[in-house]
């Protein structure tokens, strides 16, 4: 079986599994290693940044497989920070912390791995945009 068939084939398994769950499962439940499971996300969130930065400044193209991990474990972490939150002074401070951190970082993340950020070497001096290019009549300034 090819790969996009097991894909496909899992998504849409996983479609009457949402339903199953949302009905079964209760809205509270008691959590033991609550601590560790959030330093381990906020960890491989660390160790996604450091070593997206430093695959980039290597100019190693796999920093777009890190970026886009690392945008997804950020994006997790503020699902999860919004969704847990007791309402009050801790939702308020999850908002602030995905709107003004894990959001834009997940954003930039997204915007290496689909490769819209140049490394400052491959970025084009204005001279360079005016160049003539085929099918275009260059412009006089």
């Amino acid at each position: 079986m090819r790969p996009e068939s097991v894909l496909l084939l899992s998504g849409a398994a996983l479609v009457p599994w949402l339903y199953v769950l949302a009905r079964t499962l209760p809205s509270t439940a008691p959590v033991g290693h609550w601590n560790v499971a959030w330093v381990g996300l906020d960890a491989l969130e660390a160790l996604g940044l450091l070593s997206t930065a430093a695959l980039r400044r290597r100019g190693d193209d796999r920093h777009r497989l890190t970026a886009a991990a690392t945008a997804a474990l950020l994006v997790v972490d503020a699902w999860f920070d919004t969704v847990t939150a007791a309402p009050g002074g801790e939702l308020a401070a999850a908002v602030a912390m995905a709107l003004c951190a894990e959001l834009p970082l997940a954003a930039v993340c997204t915007a290496l791995a689909l490769g819209r950020h140049p490394r400052p070497s491959e970025r084009r001096t204005v001279r360079e945009d005016r160049r003539f290019t085929p099918g275009r009549r260059p412009t006089r300034r």
